[in-house]
């Protein structure tokens, strides 16, 4: 049987509060991961089954911890939903080292420490799942995006090794690219100008991760594109 714990990592008001949500609908245990504790308080409130880690996911040692503590407290995990992930949307000459560092150390570094530390977990059930919240710029480099679109494609070769590798244990790797805006309080005023049906919705996101999660092994997704109807691409 599989114990249905799923933990989060990268909660934010968007797409990681809408995993939090559905999962929790779904009868889970959640634990949420990320730097706010006070937004992770917030949640735990008003969210059954939600479990507040405060982590720096910059951090691997955190990382490790987070999970060792979710373990402890409900047991080990099923679903891994890595949601973190930020850009310095820059080009090459205006993004410095540090940036290059930043953004491969929250999309690549935090994505192998939060694998390493959860695998024994993943590894107690019979089928089991990580999935990656993944964007665009993975599958292609804009000019203003150097250091985002670098590390998001090396987290994507990296989910390819770990679907590659895990897979016959049957635990399932996916990746979720969301080509569009997602609608949050900061696009809204961004882009005050824009429709509703303009952005990714973040439920409607949690909603195609839960389903990846239901799929049999004889017909797993590795990579889901997400965009809105109206969306160029």
């Amino acid at each position: 049987m599989m114990n249905k714990v799923c933990i989060v990592l990268g909660v934010g008001p968007g797409n990681g509060e809408a995993f939090v949500r559905r999962f929790s609908d779904e009868g889970f245990q959640v634990a949420m991961v990320a730097r706010s504790q006070d937004f992770l308080k917030q949640l735990e409130k008003s969210v059954a089954g939600a479990h507040a880690f405060p982590c720096d996911m910059m951090d691997p040692e955190q990382i490790t911890t987070a999970l060792t503590a979710v373990e402890n407290q409900l047991g080990p995990v099923s679903v891994v939903l890595y949601n973190a992930g930020g850009g310095a949307f820059k080009n090459v000459e205006q993004a410095s080292l540090e940036d290059f560092e930043a953004n491969w150390r929250i999309n690549v570094q935090g994505l192998v420490a939060a694998t390493k530390a959860a695998l024994p977990q993943l590894r107690q059930h019979d089928t089991a799942s990580i999935i990656i919240t993944s964007a665009s710029a993975a599958t292609r480099g804009r000019a203003n995006t150097a250091p985002f679109a670098s590390a998001k494609a090396a987290q994507r070769s990296l989910a390819q090794s770990l679907a590659r590798q895990l897979g016959p244990e049957k635990i399932h790797v996916a990746t979720v690219v969301i080509d569009g805006v997602v609608d949050l309080p900061r696009t809204r005023q961004m882009l005050s100008d824009k429709p509703d049906d303009f952005f990714v919705k973040p439920a409607a996101v949690a909603d195609a991760v839960w389903t990846l999660c239901q799929q049999d092994p004889s017909g797993w997704t590795f990579e889901l594109d997400i965009r809105p109807f109206g969306e160029t691409w």
